[in-house]
């Protein structure tokens, strides 16, 4: 039997070793095949995990590239601003607000941004090319002892091609303006070595009244692979640069007294830009894997959530900053068959993570610019043990260093704070407990007992921070590293290779919630919480024509402590998909699929809840010998739903000082439709 890797850097890695067929080398270990029937019964660790590639990413109408994080089953993506910008995600109770609590990997890079401008855990995806994404390999929960920042409520680690069969040129056309072109292939020089290209670029103006998007989206992959004796070597290089204006939540009151309509803005100012520039190297063999980067990362983005709430003349635009490189490495031994040892290591140099306040995009002054250092180190050891035919058992245990070094790049701010009395240095360990109990009831069911320690980091600037930069007032530092605690039960059953499905009762503690501020536009350090829930997903292949998926996930979150108010404004009750695909003659398919979001609460007493939401999206795709051609209508049914909703006070021009405390949305982007012509080469 085929062992399943649970690491995120060796199972996204090396889930991409079996598209080099040939060049592969003999000793190495192949992962099994994925997508929703791939038989996990007697490898996974847990039932909240799995492995999908490119056939249901090809299948899947996306109106962009955040949503390929819905193919983890139970989460959700949305928008609240422009498509440059990190979706917000949701799984598990939580609003990730961009990837809090969630880690991401590309080829074993690390994508969440620690200590970041504008929040967090910030995940940004847009420089994945959907087309060349070989496997995505996730895990929800705190059991996996490989992963150690941000694995609250899980991970996910996406892997792209090292070769393909054939090349493909595509155009994309669609309503308001988008366009987006694309060309990969793979060139291979004799039996040893192969070089993968893809170029991707993008632009769109959007359905806004009163904006165009304008995006300029750039994406380009170069990876080249090397069979040596015992193992490959990968050497790669991704480029991701992007600008956009945007059209952020609004507040319904301006909606409703007709000063804006519903794709309107309050400031037609906001936007950004971004980019993300890598190399890496990636060695793996049978026995181990390593892994190292080098990451260039910036951003710009401007904001205003409050109007005109805290400068009645100037507004309360403001400009966030980040610009870093990443340096890290990582690796993982397998022994004996028993035992994995592994490590990883990361340090962010973060040139300037700053605040400014701004109007129409013009810098008025700095709130707080600063420079941070910080670096971790991780290491763990997994034991795998077989008690019977049908019983194992896995427990890890891991331990992390971290350590901050905060200085302001200011004297002084705009509102005469000194900000050099948050300059501080600060470091924090843990360790952590992990593992699993699986039992295979019968030859097509397992049940799974699963329980782990987990934890977040919290901004290197909260961790020393004593002054508010805004008030000059006293404030107290926050934890450094935020201990979470997770556990559940779950159920494999496939009967046949045409019905697979899982269930999973789950529950998590975390010491600190990490919560979405919309005055201040970023996230700070909230109160502990607990949360439980069940997962159920269901996927049948009635023929190889035509199959249905179901996915949906129920969830309770609440503070856990001794205050009234218990809810946690953001956390989703109920997240629900359902999809079918549908082959027939002459080389056709159709895809429909709907997402329902249910309602959430926005405030901690409850006072103030969402809508529910539902998007229903289709696609309709011809192949001929070498051409392809395929029609996308998104949000099929023209829903005027919500994709994002808060609730804060804010103040528009005329209104008294104090503002209005109000609901704030981003409405779904109308029904559109994109056409795609594609050539394989």
């Amino acid at each position: 039997m085929v062992k399943f890797r649970r690491s995120v850097l060796v199972g996204a890695l090396v889930s991409a070793l079996p598209i080099l067929n040939a060049q592969a080398h003999d000793g190495i270990e192949r992962i099994l095949v994925s997508g929703h029937q791939a038989n996990l019964l007697g490898q996974s660790m847990s039932a909240s995990e799995g492995v999908l590639g490119q056939p249901e990413i090809e299948i899947r109408p996306m109106l962009r590239t955040g949503e390929l994080m819905e193919l983890i089953p139970g989460m959700s993506a949305t928008q609240h601003s422009g498509s440059g910008k990190a979706n917000q995600y949701f799984l598990r109770g939580f609003n990730l607000d961009h990837g809090t609590d969630f880690a991401t990997y590309v080829d074993g890079m690390p994508v969440n941004m620690r200590s970041h401008g504008h929040g967090q855990g910030y995940t940004d995806i847009n420089f994945l090319i959907p087309e060349i994404i070989a496997q995505v390999t996730y895990q929800k929960g705190t059991y996996y002892g490989d992963v150690g920042d941000f694995s609250g409520a899980g991970s996910v680690g996406f892997s792209t091609q090292m070769t393909r069969r054939n090349g493909i040129a595509s155009v994309t056309l669609g309503e308001d303006n988008y366009q987006r072109a694309l060309i990969a292939d793979s060139v291979n020089s004799g039996s040893r070595n192969a070089t993968l290209y893809a170029f991707e670029y993008q632009t769109y103006d959007g359905p806004w009244s009163d904006i165009d998007e304008d995006v300029d989206k750039l994406n380009g992959v170069l990876r080249h692979s090397i069979r040596l004796d015992d193992g490959v070597l990968t050497l790669g290089a991704m480029g991701y640069h992007n600008e956009w204006n945007s059209a952020d939540q609004i507040p319904a009151r301006a909606v409703q007294s007709g000063l804006i309509d519903e794709l309107g803005s309050i400031d037609p100012t906001l936007g950004g830009k971004t980019h993300r520039y890598s190399l890496n190297a990636i060695y793996t063999t049978a026995d181990y894997a390593l892994s190292a980067y080098a990451i260039d990362y910036g951003l710009s983005l401007f904001s205003n959530f409050t109007y005109y709430l805290d400068d009645p003349v100037n507004g309360d635009q403001f400009e966030q900053v980040d610009d870093r490189m990443i340096y890290g490495a990582s690796g993982s031994w397998h022994i004996n068959n028993n035992f994995t040892v592994g490590f990883d290591t990361r340090y962010d140099d973060i040139g300037e993570v700053g605040l400014y306040k701004s109007e129409a995009r013009a810098r008025i002054g700095a709130v707080r610019s600063d420079r941070v250092d910080e670096w971790s180190v991780g290491s763990y050891v997994t034991h795998d043990y077989q008690w019977t035919g049908r019983l194992r058992s896995t427990v890890s245990l891991r331990y992390d260093y971290f350590d901050f070094d905060v200085a302001s790049r200011l004297q002084q701010n705009i509102y005469d704070v000194t900000l050099t009395h948050n300059n501080g240095q600060e470091s924090d360990a843990l360790w952590s407990l992990k593992g699993s109990l699986n039992y295979l009831l019968l030859d097509d069911m397992e049940v799974y007992l699963s329980a782990g320690q987990g934890f977040h980091s919290n901004d290197a600037r909260g961790t020393v921070t004593r002054i508010d930069p805004n008030s000059g007032e006293r404030v107290d530092p926050v934890d450094p590293l935020v201990r979470a605690l997770g556990y559940e039960v779950g159920m494999r059953w496939r009967p046949s290779n045409q019905f697979n499905s899982s269930v999973a009762l789950w529950a998590l503690e975390q010491d600190s919630e990490l919560l979405f501020v919309g005055d201040a536009g970023n996230t700070e350090a909230s109160r502990p919480s607990f949360r439980h829930g069940i997962e159920l997903a269901a996927y049948y292949n009635v023929n190889d024509n035509l199959s249905f998926d179901l996915e949906y996930a129920y969830t309770d979150a609440e503070f856990d402590d001794a205050l009234a108010d218990k809810y946690i404004p953001g956390a989703v009750e109920d997240i629900l998909q359902l999809g079918a695909t549908h082959r027939f003659g002459d080389n056709w398919l159709s895809t429909l699929r709907v997402r329902y979001i249910g309602e959430r609460p926005l405030t901690e007493d409850n006072s103030v809840r969402s809508d529910s939401s539902t998007v229903v999206n289709f696609l309709l795709a011809k192949q001929w010998k070498n051409w392809s051609a395929q029609v996308q209508v998104l949000n099929l049914l023209d829903s005027n739903d919500h994709d994002i909703d808060y609730y804060y006070a804010s103040r528009l021009q005329g209104e008294p000082t104090a503002g209005v405390e109000d609901l704030h949305y981003h409405v779904m982007e109308p029904r559109t439709v994109r056409f795609e012509l594609s050539y394989t080469f």
